[in-house]
């Protein structure tokens, strides 16, 4: 396989940058326990939406664009086979779309006989008015659930499940809301998936320890879930922008900074306690200024190691650059470290 753009050796997590067939033909055959993909709605063709109470395009760029209907199908039949070589003899696939595309991806799936399992209606509480009021409001989206083969004995945590259905099988809708803001702070993505709703696929079909692909990564989801239930992952991902957003994503759960703050109490007024001082303290009073005053900063960098998350290096620095020359200078490559971590302190007199 190409050299990731992203490895993290200690969650097992690789981000490879690429077209996602080029990419699936590198993988060795049955090798992955699961996939979860959502691939290209094909809707960038000039319609419009509600996003906010206001009108916007849906164009979200070429890769969303439709090439018509025999086009987009065999780009989905071909995608499908390649994900079906390297599942693993038992593992399964998820796929969600809407009604644009997940029709074609079914009838690829039929003729490449996959074991259909589910068809998962997941429902969004809130959705989006529609506008020309000349159609139902678009609330659900399907997402298919299939095994590689006929023979497959795919993974399935039903007590799990029935445990989060509050004691019964849980059924095939599933209300689940939309990404909360907080999955948002980093950017958004046009197709980006709550991790509510990738936590429940991966509970519901993996273990521990095994290898989860998405071939689409777009906002990094998938990888996000992975990581949180300790399943290793693979993402792959054309744009380098959804790359961006992934990274940033992900890295700001990687990383957890605990800091400690120490107050030390100091009394400076040596004057008797025993003296008047009400017309001492009405000139001290007269002369603090009115702002406070800056009397200490500091600019610190940390270096987090790649397998070892501990602190390999700090310095202060002015800047990033000067502190990986720092960091450069100790003899250490730039790969020994996966993270760094710039924090800024400033003392003021009141």
């Amino acid at each position: 396989m190409p050299a990731p753009v992203f490895h993290d050796p200690r969650h097992h997590i690789k981000i490879s940058q690429g077209d996602c067939l080029e990419i699936l033909e590198k993988i060795p055959a049955d090798s992955i326990d699961l996939i979860f993909a959502d691939p290209p709605y094909f809707l960038s063709n000039g319609g419009i939406t509600c996003h906010a109470g206001r009108m916007v395009s849906v164009n979200k760029g070429d890769w969303d664009r439709s090439r018509g209907a025999d086009s987009n199908h065999s780009f989905n039949r071909a995608w499908l086979a390649a994900c079906q070589r390297i599942l693993k003899p038992n593992g399964s696939i998820w796929v969600s779309g809407t009604a644009h595309v997940i029709h074609s991806v079914g009838f690829a799936m039929q003729q490449l006989e996959f074991k259909l399992l589910n068809d998962i209606s997941w429902v969004k509480p809130n959705p989006p008015p529609n506008l020309s009021c000349r159609y139902f409001t678009h609330s659900t989206e399907t997402i298919i659930w299939a095994a590689k083969n006929k023979k497959s004995r795919h993974k399935f945590d039903y007590q799990r499940m029935k445990a989060l259905a509050g004691g019964k099988q849980m059924k095939s809708v599933w209300t689940i809301p939309p990404p909360e803001p907080w999955e948002k702070k980093f950017g958004k993505h046009p197709t980006q998936k709550p991790v509510a709703l990738l936590e429940r696929i991966l509970l519901a079909s993996s273990d521990p320890g095994d290898l989860v692909l998405d071939p689409f990564l777009g906002s990094g989801t998938t990888l996000i879930a992975a990581c949180r239930l300790r399943r290793h992952a693979l993402g792959c991902e054309f744009s380098l922008d959804s790359i961006t957003l992934s990274l940033r994503r992900l890295c700001s759960d990687l990383v957890h900074v605990e800091i400690s703050v120490a107050t030390l109490q100091i009394d400076l007024d040596l004057e008797s306690r025993s003296m008047d001082r009400s017309t001492r303290a009405s000139i001290r009073a007269a002369r603090v200024p009115t702002e406070p005053q800056l009397v200490q900063q500091e600019r610190r960098f940390y270096f987090i190691g790649r397998t070892d998350r501990r602190v390999l290096f700090s310095v202060e620095a002015d800047t990033l650059q000067d502190a990986r020359e720092k960091f450069r200078a100790t003899g250490r490559p730039d790969s020994d470290a996966l993270f760094i971590i710039k924090t800024e302190t400033a003392i003021y007199l009141v």
